[in-house]
């Protein structure tokens, strides 16, 4: 992984990805959404503080395990600019992140159990299909797959 010298206060955004392991693209993506920030250079060229690279270091974190990008937006919005965020601000913001996690998880287990019960047919009107018709309820309003357009009269 390429040092960068103490020195060097800010990076340019192929520093940046070279030391983040983030391509550009998604820096330019972060930037867009509001999750980094840089400044011009007199000839245009984007120039991001050294805190970036932590910056960067806590969305990927916070995208590996599912959060979605507004959410995280929102989280970097609790810290102040030009501060890197720390473990404690980890923690902090991660606890929010607990209960959603531990919901998508009991969703997955019971996307899981159920799995050996579907046929792929796409009939979705079966009464015992639990993961697209829960309870049959398609069923009672006619037969046939709801993965097709329904028919205009």
């Amino acid at each position: 992984m390429p040092q960068i010298p103490e020195e060097i206060h800010e990076l340019s955004v192929g520093q940046l990805s070279a030391r983040s392991g983030a391509a550009v693209s998604a820096l330019h993506f972060y930037e867009a959404k509001g999750l980094i920030s840089s400044r011009r250079t007199a000839g245009n060229q984007r120039r991001y503080s050294r805190d970036t690279l932590r910056r960067v270091a806590f969305v990927r974190a916070a995208q590996r395990v599912g959060i979605p990008l507004a959410t995280i937006r929102e989280a970097l919005a609790e810290l102040p600019e030009e501060r890197t965020p720390t473990r404690e601000d980890w923690a902090r913001l991660s606890q929010a992140w607990r209960a959603e996690l531990d919901e998508r998880i009991r969703q997955l287990n019971r996307l899981r159990d159920h799995l050996t019960d579907c046929i792929g047919c796409g009939c979705l009107s079966l009464a015992t299909c639990v993961l697209s018709n829960p309870h049959d309820a398609f069923g009672a309003g006619r037969a046939g797959s709801r993965l097709l357009p329904q028919e205009r009269a």
